[in-house]
């Protein structure tokens, strides 16, 4: 019997039909399965409950970490909540499913080389991963727009009851360092979140001006102060493993079929998550 493992996979956009087939065919290869979802699972709340209703009824655990997408409020979604109330419905629905979510207690994951913590994170981005020559948050937009370069995220994604994303990125950042620093002591980390928690990955971006909808410069650390064993994210759509501070990154997306189907050696997902 083959002996359980932690799998992680991001980006599943599954309105598109080729990645929903590639949901319907994602199976476990052992009873003791795992899987960590980091986030994008889609933007329409039905999309996103078929999803992970699948994924529960196949995986041991499923842990789900909020991406943009899902916090969007499309004008057809039948959940127009935005914001905090958007992300709470989310809560609720992946608890209703049996998901787990940066809101409940950090489950330890008994691997081969000794328990470990998955922390779920849900920490947006506050304009700090700026383009060059930009010193504000209203110099790196302005630069954004010029080179028409902008997130969709400027006009589906709500912060409210927050003034901005910056704001709502803050407190979700305190929130977190919070729970991160009051877990149990003694085991390390798997830290999933759907954006990365350093800058660097986003340095072979085609267009630099996006990296300030990747992340946040308060993050910059975390994975040394609270003692992660890997990193698991999405967002980039470019799936890769990275070592920072020793600690390896791993970038878990499946994309956009224009994306994954060109590549002539695809990775392999869900990717194994080895600790």
């Amino acid at each position: 019997m083959t002996a359980p493992r932690l799998l992680a996979v991001s980006d599943l956009h599954v309105h598109h039909p080729d990645n929903r087939r590639f949901v319907e065919e994602l199976r476990p290869g052992s009873d003791g399965d795992w899987l960590l979802v980091a986030g994008d699972v889609g933007e329409l709340t039905t999309d996103i409950a078929w999803a992970l209703r699948l994924l529960a009824g196949r995986f041991a655990k499923v842990v789900w970490a909020p991406g943009n997408h899902e916090l969007w409020t499309p004008a057809r979604d039948p959940v127009q909540l935005r914001g905090e109330e958007r992300y709470q419905y989310l809560v609720e629905l992946c608890r209703d499913l049996g998901v787990l979510t940066p809101e409940d207690p950090y489950p330890v994951w008994e691997g081969a080389r000794g328990p470990v913590t998955v922390a779920p994170l849900f920490v947006l981005y506050d304009y700090t991963w700026r383009p060059e020559g930009a010193t504000t948050k209203e110099e790196s937009l302005a630069t954004a727009y010029e080179a028409g370069i902008v997130c969709t995220d400027e006009v589906m994604l709500h912060p409210d009851p927050h003034p901005g994303l910056d704001a709502w990125c803050a407190a979700r950042a305190e929130l977190t360092e919070a729970r991160l620093a009051a877990r149990p002591p003694g085991l390390p980390t798997v830290l999933v979140n759907h954006y990365p928690l350093v800058r660097e990955p986003t340095r072979i971006l085609r267009y630099p001006e996006f990296a300030q909808w990747c992340g946040t410069e308060r993050t910059a650390r975390w994975h040394l102060d609270y003692d992660a064993a890997a990193v698991v994210y999405g967002h980039l759509h470019i799936p890769r493993l990275t070592h920072h501070d020793g600690v390896p990154f791993i970038e878990v997306s499946l994309g956009y079929p224009r994306e994954w189907q060109p590549r002539p050696n695809p990775p392999a997902l869900p990717r194994v998550i080895e600790v």
